[in-house]
């Protein structure tokens, strides 16, 4: 059992480790990162062959 299992009431379950992966298989931030990841390429694209 893990250590915090072990202090852990009997009846509740051992919370899982969630990392980055998991954070970033969430569509709102995925969408989220797409607009500004978007936002910043047009950006480039304007500085580099717009002005």
């Amino acid at each position: 059992m893990n250590d915090e299992c072990a202090l852990a009431q009997d009846d509740a379950p051992c919370p899982e480790p969630r990392g980055c992966l998991f954070a970033l298989s969430q569509p709102p931030l995925m969408l989220f990162l797409a607009i500004i990841g978007f936002l910043l390429l047009l950006g480039a694209v304007h500085d580099l062959f717009i002005l």
